[in-house]
C-alpha cells in the first residue's frame, strides 16, 4: 500500500446466540433441520402473531457486553428495520437502533511493541433473516428457494469504532471477538454454518488527514482470511481509484473467494433508508442493576486474562500461551489439567504444541478434548523423559502406543523395556572402556574439538543399543577427560 493513503476500517459482527429457542419465539434455535420445518406464525411473519422476547437470549446478550467491557443500558428499545428482501418474511427485522442494549466497550489486540485499543461503539439485539437457497438445486439456474428456519434466530450485533487501520489487524479484532464469544459459551462461533458472519466497512485517505473518505460495505465475510483478503483487495482497489483521480462509490460489495476480488452489489444504504421505527408489539427492554451484577459475577476466565495468566504464573511465553488459549482448541484447558496432575508447565506445553498437534492434523481433527490420553497420562510420560528414564525418541514411540490403548507410559516402557541404563557404575564402566580404546579422540577434545565428544558419547550408546541416558553418559566422559 503507498504510504501516503492510510485505510480507515469498522467492523460490523452477528454472532448468533446458543439458546434453545428463537429470540420472539418458541421455534427451536438449531442447524441442519430439512427446510421450513422450525417456523411458526411469529416467525413468518403472519398476521396476528405477536413477539415474546426470551429471556435467555437477553442474559447471553448482557454477558457478551460485559465481556466487552461496555456499559449495559438498563433500559433498550427494539426498532423496526424496514426493507424488502425475499428471505425476510414480516418486510421487517426488529432490530435495535437508537437505543441499543449496550455501548462504549473495547477489543485489544496485543502487539510485540504494545497494544491496540479498537473501541467498540454497540452491541444490540435482533432477529436473523431466513436463508436464500441460490445453488445446489434442481433448477437453481432459473429459481431461488426460502428457507425461513434461520429467520428469528436471535442475533447480537457488536460494531467496533472505526479504529483498525490494517486488513491484517481487521481479521485479528474478528477473530479475538469470536474467542470471547465461544469462550462465553454465548455462541458456538461455527462460521461455516453462519453463526458469526463479519460485514467490514473500509474507507482510505491521505495519511494523516482527519476527514474520512467514502466507504464501502464488505458484506457477510464468514472466515478470518477471507476478511483479510477481502480488505486488502479493497483496499488496492480504493486507493487506485483515488490515484486516478475516481470517486469510491458508497456501496455494499461482496467477496468472490474464486477470483480473490470484491464485485459490487448494491448501493450502500444509510440509516434513514431503513426508516426505523420503535417496535410497537414490545416494550422497552428493562435489565435492572442487580440482573447486570448477578451476571457480571458469572463471567468466566476471559481468554486475555487466561493468557496472562498463563505467562505469570506458569512461566511461558505470549507465543506458547496464544497457541494454547486462542489457536487450539481445547488446549489450555488440556494444559492445565496436565500440570495439575504434575508435568511441569513448560514441558506440557511443548508436549501439546508438539505431539499431540502433530497426531491431531495426521487425523484431520482439530479439538484437544478429544484426545484419548488423559492429562494424567500425558503427565506420566512427561516425568518419564523429563527424568532421563527414557530418551526423547522412546517418548515418542510410547505416546503412539499410548494413543491407541489405555496403559500408562510406566506399563508401557516396563513391557517393552525401553527404559534407559542410568546405573553411573555401568555407565562409567563403560565410558572407561571408549576412553582407552579411543584416545586421538579423547586428545581432541581436550584439545577444543568438542564435536568429537558426540563420537565418544556415540559409541557407548551404540554398545548399549541406544539404552544409555545420553546426559549422564557426556557427564562422565567430561569427569573422565577432564578430570572434574
Amino acid at each position: 500500500m503507498p504510504a501516503e493513503f492510510e485505510p480507515v476500517i469498522g467492523l460490523e459482527i452477528h454472532a448468533q446466540l446458543r439458546t434453545a429457542t428463537k429470540i420472539f419465539c418458541g421455534c427451536r434455535n438449531a442447524f441442519g433441520a430439512p427446510p421450513n420445518t422450525d417456523v411458526c406464525p411469529v416467525c413468518l411473519g403472519l398476521p396476528g402473531a405477536l413477539p415474546v422476547l426470551n429471556g435467555r437470549v437477553v442474559e447471553f446478550a448482557v454477558r457478551a457486553s460485559l465481556a466487552l467491557g461496555c456499559t449495559v443500558h438498563q433500559e433498550s428499545v427494539f426498532a423496526r428495520k424496514n426493507y424488502f428482501y425475499p428471505d425476510l418474511p414480516k418486510g421487517y427485522q426488529i432490530s435495535q437502533y437508537d437505543r441499543p442494549l449496550a455501548t462504549d466497550g473495547a477489543v485489544v489486540l496485543r502487539r510485540a511493541g504494545g497494544r491496540i485499543r479498537i473501541g467498540i461503539t454497540r452491541l444490540h439485539l435482533e432477529e436473523d433473516a431466513g436463508k436464500s437457497l441460490h445453488h445446489g438445486l434442481p433448477d437453481s439456474d432459473r429459481a431461488t428457494y426460502l428457507d425461513f428456519n434461520r429467520a428469528g434466530v436471535p442475533l447480537v450485533e457488536i460494531v467496533t469504532e472505526p479504529d483498525l487501520r490494517s486488513a491484517e489487524d481487521a481479521a485479528e479484532c474478528f477473530a479475538r471477538i469470536r474467542d470471547l464469544v465461544v469462550a462465553l459459551g454465548v455462541s458456538d462461533g461455527n462460521m461455516e454454518e453462519g453463526s458469526l458472519r463479519c460485514d467490514a466497512n473500509v474507507s482510505v485517505r491521505p495519511r494523516g488527514q482527519t476527514t474520512l473518505g467514502t466507504k464501502t460495505e464488505v458484506k457477510n465475510v464468514n472466515s478470518f482470511r477471507f476478511v483479510q483478503k477481502a480488505l486488502e483487495f479493497e483496499i488496492t482497489r480504493q486507493i487506485a481509484m483515488l490515484e486516478r483521480g475516481e470517486r469510491v462509490r458508497q456501496e455494499t460489495r461482496l467477496y468472490d473467494t474464486e477470483r480473490g476480488e470484491t464485485v459490487a452489489m448494491r448501493g450502500k444504504e444509510d440509516a434513514h433508508d431503513y426508516r426505523y421505527f420503535p417496535e410497537p408489539d414490545l416494550p422497552p427492554l428493562v435489565v435492572t442493576a442487580n440482573a447486570i451484577a448477578a451476571i457480571r459475577a458469572e463471567l468466566p476466565e476471559l481468554p486475555d486474562a487466561r493468557l496472562d495468566r498463563f505467562v505469570a504464573a506458569h512461566g511461558l511465553s505470549d507465543y506458547d500461551a496464544d497457541v494454547l488459549v486462542r489457536v487450539m482448541s481445547g488446549a489450555a484447558d488440556y494444559f492445565e489439567a496436565t500440570v495439575a496432575a504434575g508435568a511441569p508447565p513448560k514441558a506440557a506445553s511443548n508436549w501439546i504444541q508438539g505431539e499431540v498437534r502433530r497426531k491431531l492434523k495426521e487425523l484431520g481433527a482439530e479439538d484437544v478434548s478429544s484426545v484419548p490420553i488423559t492429562p494424567v497420562r500425558l503427565a506420566g510420560l512427561i516425568a518419564l523423559a523429563e527424568g532421563g528414564v527414557i530418551s526423547s525418541s522412546a517418548a515418542k514411540t510410547v505416546f503412539e502406543t499410548m494413543w491407541t490403548g489405555d496403559q500408562s507410559a510406566q506399563a508401557i516402557v516396563d513391557e517393552a523395556g525401553l527404559a534407559q541404563i542410568g546405573d553411573e557404575a555401568v555407565l562409567a564402566k563403560l565410558v572407561a572402556d571408549v576412553v582407552a580404546a579411543h584416545p586421538e579422540s579423547v586428545e581432541q577434545v581436550r584439545g577444543g574439538r568438542n564435536n568429537v565428544m558426540g563420537f565418544l558419547v556415540g559409541q557407548v550408546m551404540k554398545a548399549t543399543q541406544g539404552k544409555a541416558n545420553p546426559r549422564r553418559v557426556t557427564d562422565l566422559f567430561q569427569r573422565a577427560i577432564n578430570g572434574g
